[in-house]
């Protein structure tokens, strides 16, 4: 006699379990193709845009002190709006 408390076997699995690009999948490479641009499509997720908008804003939150790269980044992102600025453009 089956049991009530199991849910059914399609909502039991992981989240992102399965990789939707496995080249041993037995889909379509249309089907694959689809999946791999429906993946790589959607805009940034807020993490990513904020590390953008500023690069040393991750380490910040976490109470670190932002890398040499991560300042690098950051002081040339100021000299290109800078750059802009001056020539009108932003």
């Amino acid at each position: 006699m089956p049991s009530t408390e199991h849910n059914a076997p399609f909502e039991e699995g992981k989240e992102n379990s399965h990789n939707q690009v496995d080249p041993k999948d037995q889909r379509s490479i249309a089907n694959r193709l689809a999946a791999e641009t429906q993946s790589s499509e959607p805009g940034d997720d807020p993490e990513t845009a904020r590390m953008k908008e500023d690069p040393t804003a991750p380490a910040r939150e976490h109470g670190n002190e932002p890398s040499k790269g991560a300042k690098i980044d950051a002081q040339l992102q100021q000299e290109e709006q800078a750059e802009l600025e001056r020539k009108g453009k932003a």
